[in-house]
């Protein structure tokens, strides 16, 4: 019988518009949170930069998307404009295969911000879009398309090793295919979009439920925390092993992409047990199971890092999905202001994270920031306690 319920959800999915979905958002998080990351010894070789201004270009992008994504969220709430998804995603790509041929530092920062912004402006549309196309299965619909978003990011750590180290920042010139990808999906799924919203626009404005605004901050902060982790190992573990270990830049990233490409299995598979179980405890079991990997992790190098970094990226990041499933259930009455919150200002205040740790990598080491990267887990694990389970209103409905 649970089967066939699960089965009975499952097909009021629109799977081409969701798999469609999800691959935009591939591109967009490949060029954005992915490339961008990844790029950050290119650019600190190519500007001459010191670990506080090669943050800061990390900041720029993040910043811009994490505050822009929940204004455009509680702005489309209230007045939907479906252009935003194309055009979000033009910029977002555009601009960042732009910047391999910014002229200097200043011009850089101006085309990643940019490039940031059209990544606000993507994000709370593609994921109203992705909850419209999903039946009775929000949690698989989320996990398919935020698995997107982390095979993008995951697979941005591919692109320095596999070409950009050799080809150096006009390399970026390729990522054109991208921006064409991007406007195919896009235009493809962008008449169903527009039309969806217009015969949808009543019910999403008269939706059930009140917003509870207490538990949404709280969780709120511990998405940041979560992100401050995640955005902190991609940016920070190719330096870090180089220092500890005399580990090469190529090698460094590519455990990156293995510690990203773990937590995309396990943001598909959290997203499928929102589907089935309370999302409040699958985001406690997340932070919970992670905690022992984070701890090991600065010690350890070569095979046993591998060890340590598939499961830890795998648990860390198998509540992706669910935290914005979960910060829908919370703010019933504005959808895209919860995706803007949960993908956009808390993940994005990854980069706030990432700009404040470059500077104290530059004032007290390397070494001590990794550590306090690694308990972070261990604070997110603490206040998921205290957010409300979502399981009574499931027994009783």
């Amino acid at each position: 019988m649970a089967e066939g319920s699960i089965e009975r959800a499952a097909s009021g999915i629109k799977r081409g518009v969701v798999w469609s979905l999800s691959g935009s958002h591939l591109l967009n998080d490949l060029v954005t949170t992915g490339v961008v990351p990844a790029l950050s010894p290119l650019y600190m070789s190519t500007y001459h930069l010191n670990y506080t201004q090669t943050s800061l270009v990390v900041l720029c992008s993040y910043l811009t998307s994490s505050i822009s994504q929940p204004l455009f969220g509680a702005l489309t709430d209230k007045y939907p404009r479906a252009w935003l998804l194309p055009l979000g995603l033009f910029l977002s790509t555009l601009c960042l295969t732009l910047t391999g041929f910014a002229p200097n530092f200043a011009c850089l920062l101006i085309l990643i911000s940019i490039s940031g912004l059209g990544s606000g402006a993507f994000h709370p549309e593609a994921s109203r879009g992705t909850q419209l196309a999903s039946g009775n299965a929000r949690g698989l619909a989320q996990a398919i398309f935020q698995v997107g978003g982390n095979s993008g990011q995951a697979l941005g750590q591919l692109m320095m090793p596999l070409f950009l180290l050799a080809m150096g920042v006009h390399g970026l010139l390729w990522f054109f295919i991208a921006v064409a990808c991007g406007l195919l999906l896009t235009g493809r799924i962008y008449p169903w979009y527009r039309d969806s919203l217009q015969s949808n626009s009543k019910r999403m404005r008269e939706a059930e439920g009140d917003n509870q605004i207490g538990a949404v901050t709280l969780l709120v902060v511990i998405v940041i925390l979560r992100s401050w982790c995640q955005i902190g190992i991609a940016v920070f573990l190719p330096f870090y092993y180089r220092q500890q270990f005399g580990m090469s830049y190529s090698l460094a990233d590519s455990f990156t992409f293995i510690f990203l490409a773990a937590g995309a299995i396990g943001t598909f598979i959290g997203g499928m047990l929102a589907d089935r179980m309370p999302k409040q405890r699958i985001l406690l079991y997340s932070m919970l199971c992670s905690v022992p990997f984070a701890l090991f992790l600065p010690f350890l190098h070569g095979a046993l890092a591998l060890i340590i970094l598939i499961p830890f990226g795998f648990f860390i990041l198998s509540s992706f999905a669910v935290t914005v499933v979960y910060c829908q259930y919370l703010l019933p009455r504005n959808v895209s202001l919860a995706s803007g919150l949960t993908i956009g200002f808390g993940v994005g205040a990854g980069g706030i994270g990432a700009t404040f740790f470059g500077a104290l990598s530059d004032a007290v080491g390397l070494n001590v920031v990794f550590y306090i990267l690694m308990f972070l887990p261990v604070l997110g694990s603490i206040l998921s306690f205290f957010l409300p389970n979502d399981g009574r209103r499931r027994t009783a409905a």
